[in-house]
C-alpha cells in the first residue's frame, strides 16, 4: 500500500514539474522574440478557426431547421397517403357496383327482349283468332247442338272455348306485365348504372388529384434531404478544416514553447547541443521539443531534468541511476523515458502532450 502511495505520489510530482516546465516555456515566450511573421500566421489562422466556427454553428442551426421540415413533410406525406387509399379502397368499391349494376342492366335488357317476343307472339295469335272468327259464319245453336255427342260434349266443348280464350287473354296481360316490369328495372338500372359511372368518376378524380399531392410533398421533400446532404458535407468540411487549422497553431505554439524553452536554457552549463527530431526519442519529438527542445537540461525550479523533463523521485521511482536524469547517459534517460511512456498509456505524465495536440 505504501508503494502503490509512493507511485500516485511521484506521478503527481512529474505531472507538476511538466506543468511548470510549459508554464517557464510559456513565461519565456514574452521575453523571446517572435516575428512578426509567425505572428500575422498565427492571427490569420485564429481568425480563419473563429470563422469556421461561426459557419459550422449556422449549419447546424441550418440542418436543425431542415429536420423539422422534413418531419413535418412526411407527417403531411402520411396523412396524404392514408387518404389515398381510404379514396382507393372507395373506388374499388364503386368499380365493383359499377360492373355488378352493368351485368344487371344487360340481363334485364335481355328479358325486356323476351319479353316483347312473346307480347308480340300472344298479340298476334289473338289477332290471328280475332279474324278467323270474323272470317267464319258464327254458328247457331242448333248446328252446335247437333254437332255435339251429347249434353256433356256440348259443355266441354264450350268450356274449351272459353278457357282458350281466357288463357291467351291471362297470357297477353302477364306478358305485357312483366314487359312493363322489365323496362321499368331496365330505367331504373340505366339510372343507377349513370350514377354508378359518376361516383366512380369522382373516386378516380379524387385518387389522381390525392396522387398529385403525394408526388408534390415527395419532390419537396427530396430536395430538402438534397439541401440537408449538401450542408452536412459542408459541415463535415467546415469541421475539417477547422481541425487542420488548430493543428496549425498547435503547430506554431509548440514552435514558439520550444524556442522560449531554448532560449531561456542556453545559458545553463552542461545543457549541450540540441538533438533534432533524429535523436532516437522514446517519446514524440513534438513532447520532447516542448518540454526541453532537445537538450540535455539541468534541473529547473521544479527539479526536472534532461531531454524528457523527469523530477528526481519519479526518476528513482522508475528505475534511474544517479540523483538527477541529466547527469546520465541519453540512452538510461531513453530507458527510463519508455519505462514511464509505457507503449503511450502513459502520455499524461507530459503536460506539453497537451499542448502540442497529442492529448484533448
Amino acid at each position: 500500500m505504501t508503494t502503490s502511495i509512493l507511485r500516485i505520489l511521484c506521478i503527481l510530482r512529474i505531472r507538476a514539474a511538466a506543468w511548470l516546465a510549459g508554464a517557464c516555456a510559456l513565461v519565456g515566450l514574452a521575453t523571446v522574440p517572435v516575428s512578426s511573421d509567425a505572428q500575422t500566421g498565427l492571427n490569420q489562422l485564429s481568425q480563419q478557426l473563429s470563422a469556421q466556427q461561426g459557419r459550422q454553428q449556422h449549419l447546424q442551426d441550418s440542418l436543425k431547421t431542415l429536420s423539422s421540415l422534413i418531419s413535418s413533410l412526411e407527417a403531411q406525406i402520411s396523412l396524404v397517403r392514408s387518404r389515398e387509399e381510404a379514396v382507393q379502397a372507395e373506388l374499388d368499391t364503386d368499380r365493383a357496383k359499377l360492373a355488378q349494376t352493368q351485368a344487371d342492366l344487360v340481363r334485364e335488357r335481355k328479358l325486356v327482349a323476351l319479353l316483347k317476343r312473346r307480347l308480340a307472339w300472344g298479340r298476334q295469335l289473338l289477332a290471328q283468332q280475332l279474324v278467323s272468327r270474323y272470317e267464319s259464319d258464327s254458328p247457331d245453336l242448333v248446328s252446335v247442338v247437333l254437332d255435339s255427342g251429347g249434353f256433356t260434349d256440348l259443355l266441354e266443348r264450350l268450356t274449351y272455348l272459353r278457357d282458350a280464350e281466357h288463357q291467351q287473354q291471362q297470357i297477353i296481360a302477364i306478358t305485357t306485365t312483366a314487359k312493363h316490369q322489365a323496362d321499368s328495372a331496365a330505367r331504373r338500372l340505366a339510372k343507377l348504372e349513370q350514377t354508378d359511372r359518376q361516383l366512380t368518376a369522382d373516386a378516380e378524380l379524387r385518387r389522381r388529384a390525392l396522387a398529385g399531392m403525394d408526388s408534390l410533398l415527395q419532390n419537396r421533400e427530396g430536395a430538402l434531404q438534397q439541401a440537408q446532404a449538401a450542408q452536412r458535407a459542408a459541415l463535415s468540411a467546415s469541421q475539417a478544416k477547422a481541425g487542420q487549422l488548430q493543428s496549425e497553431i498547435n503547430k506554431i505554439q509548440a514552435e514558439q514553447a520550444a524556442a522560449a524553452q531554448q532560449a531561456s536554457s542556453s545559458s545553463a552549463p552542461g545543457a549541450g547541443p540540441a538533438l533534432g527530431p533524429s535523436g532516437g526519442w522514446a517519446i514524440p519529438y513534438a513532447i520532447v521539443l516542448c518540454e526541453s527542445g532537445g537538450q540535455n537540461l539541468p534541473p529547473n525550479s521544479a527539479g526536472a531534468s534532461g531531454y524528457y523533463q523527469i523530477i528526481p523521485s519519479t526518476w528513482a521511482l522508475y528505475g534511474g541511476s544517479g540523483p538527477a536524469a541529466y547527469l546520465t547517459s541519453k540512452a538510461e534517460q531513453d530507458a527510463v523515458a519508455t519505462r514511464i511512456w509505457a507503449g503511450g498509456s502513459g502520455i499524461a505524465n507530459w503536460d506539453c502532450a497537451r499542448i502540442v495536440g497529442l492529448l484533448h
